[in-house]
Parts: structure tokens; C-alpha cells; sequence
């Protein structure tokens, strides 16, 4: 396999002082694990020199990312997928409930990124080949819009206004029980759970600010419609929150809410977490106009919702 160059970034220098595995992760949307793997196989470079993950940069450092060429393939496949926007540079799609973002150990097909390659004929480079273009994600049971990158240009315009927190993200979700106040904030933050490593805690001594907003859409017997807003977007973030303040969301079996309620006489089933991305809004890296996309939730959860209403 040969070596490929990617982008390149200098270190401004206000980042001087940083670990260059937190600092890259950063900037360029990889997961820090991601970025350490890049180090150890030599393919991220600091002024043309290998280095290590916990390197302190300083200002005016070169740092250059490569990718190790690979014969994985993202194949085209013709899924049901509703797709809100397309051009040359951007795709924006409701992500159905179930669906992995991208192919991955145990899910080599039937993901988003596979119906968007049908959908894009041009897909960006970055995150090649499995993820091409890939700013942020959904997990597999959480349904909504989401935005792809058909452009590396756009790829890293669109990763810097998720870092700066630029991006408009509403989800709505049903949480466990009755919140008694119409609105709060949870500041807290999150890291990887010590005792199950799969998981995501409030209590993680190495856990990052994160910060949820919520109001109170409608309340049922048993539980709560909400409306969440990200001040940040920490992995797992609004089940996390919710579920350490008491509430998880409904259906939520990593963390701790039943997928089975009793209300009243009847039995209320959960297929799967009621949480929903509604809205998502940014600005086009190209035209710079303000974009702003808006699904409400797809029939499973209102179902569930319809049935919460009546009891």
C-alpha cells in the first residue's frame, strides 16, 4: 500500500501546548483513536517528522495527515433513504431508525454512506473508503437529519462549524417519567465509562464539558416530550444526560429505560431509543447561505407517542 496526502494544517498560536492527538482529533474530525492509529503507522507527520500522540505542538508546526490506500470498496446500494438536499457539495438525508452511518465490523452493508453513494455519483475523499465525507453521526437507532460532505473542501468547512458550535441541532425525544419543570440545562461532562468501555458516563475522570438544553413539549402517564437542544456533541450525549438526571430516554436499554411501560391497564412496547434528530441547520460551506432542514419523527416513535397520549 502506498501513502497518499491528505490536507495539511499549521498549529495557530493559541494551540501551542496542546497534545497533537487531542489537537488533530479536533481538527479534523477524526476520533483521537483514529488519529493515534495515523501516528503509530507514521501517517500523520509533524514537520515532516513522525511523532508521538502525546507531542506538546508548538506555533507554526506543519502537521500532515495521510491515508494508507486500501481495497475496501463503499458499494451503491439502493436503500430507502428520504434525501432533503443535494448538490454538488452537500447531501442531507433523513436517516432512518436501525440504519448504521457507515459499514463497519458486523455491517459491511445496508448503511447510510452505502445509499449515499448511490444517491452522490461524487463522493469526497476524506475518511475514504468507507466513510467519505462523514462530519458527524447518528447512532444506529436514532433516527433524523443528518449532513454529508461531498467535497474535501466542504468536509472541513463543516467539521469547523460543528467545533465552533455553529451548527443549529434539535432533537425531540420521550424520557422516562414526569419532568416537573417546562425547562433546564444539564452541564455535564462526558467520558468513557470505566466499568463497561462500550459506554459513555457523567462520572468518567476524563470526561469534557458537555452541555444539553431542554424544554418540555408535552407531558404523558409515565413520561415526557422533550426538545433537546446540543451545546456540544459528545458521544451518546442527550441518552447520557438524560439518564443521569433520572430520565432516560424511553426505550434506551444501554441506559437504563425500559422498553416496556405499564400505563395504566396497558402495555406500552419501545422497538427501539425515542430519540429523534428534528432539525439541523448550518451554513453552506460554498454559498454561505444559512440551510435549515426539518423532519418530524418517523412512525415508530409518534406511534409510541400516539399510544402515550391515549392512556
Amino acid at each position: 500500500m502506498m501513502q497518499m496526502p491528505i490536507t495539511e494544517f499549521t498549529i495557530a498560536a493559541e494551540q501551542a501546548g496542546r497534545r497533537i492527538d487531542m489537537l488533530m482529533s479536533e481538527r479534523s474530525g477524526l476520533t483521537r483513536s483514529q488519529v493515534r492509529r495515523l501516528i503509530k503507522d507514521a501517517c500523520l507527520t509533524v514537520n515532516g517528522k513522525s511523532t508521538k500522540p502525546n507531542y506538546k505542538a508548538r506555533s507554526a508546526d506543519i502537521v500532515r495527515i495521510f491515508f494508507l490506500e486500501e481495497r475496501k470498496e463503499l458499494l451503491p446500494e439502493d436503500l430507502p433513504i428520504e434525501v432533503l438536499f443535494r448538490d454538488d457539495f452537500v447531501i442531507v438525508v433523513n436517516k432512518p431508525p436501525g440504519m448504521v452511518v457507515y459499514p463497519s465490523a458486523g455491517h459491511s452493508s445496508g448503511t447510510l454512506m452505502n445509499a449515499v453513494a448511490f444517491h452522490a455519483p461524487k463522493l469526497a475523499s476524506v475518511g475514504a473508503p468507507l466513510r467519505p465525507g462523514v462530519v458527524h453521526r447518528l447512532d444506529r437507532d436514532t433516527s433524523g437529519v443528518m449532513v454529508v460532505a461531498l467535497d474535501d473542501r466542504v468536509y472541513y468547512d463543516l467539521v469547523e462549524q460543528f467545533r465552533s458550535r455553529t451548527i443549529i441541532r434539535k432533537y425531540c425525544a420521550v424520557v422516562f417519567g414526569i419532568l416537573r419543570a417546562d425547562e433546564g440545562r444539564i452541564d455535564r461532562s462526558i467520558g468513557r465509562s470505566a466499568s463497561d468501555r462500550k459506554k459513555m458516563s457523567t462520572r468518567s475522570r476524563r470526561g469534557k464539558a458537555a452541555v444539553t438544553t431542554w424544554r418540555v413539549i408535552e407531558r404523558f402517564p409515565a413520561a415526557t416530550l422533550v426538545e433537546a437542544r446540543l451545546g456540544t456533541g459528545r458521544t451518546h450525549q442527550i441518552r447520557v444526560h438524560f439518564a443521569s438526571i433520572g430520565h432516560p430516554v424511553l426505550g434506551d436499554r444501554t441506559y437504563g429505560a425500559k422498553s416496556v411501560i405499564d400505563v395504566g391497564k396497558r402495555k406500552i412496547t419501545c422497538p427501539r431509543q425515542m430519540l429523534h434528530a428534528e432539525l439541523l441547520g448550518f451554513t453552506h460551506p460554498v454559498t454561505r447561505k444559512q440551510l435549515e432542514f426539518s423532519v418530524p419523527p418517523p412512525e415508530d416513535m409518534a406511534s409510541v407517542m400516539s399510544l402515550l397520549r391515549a392512556a
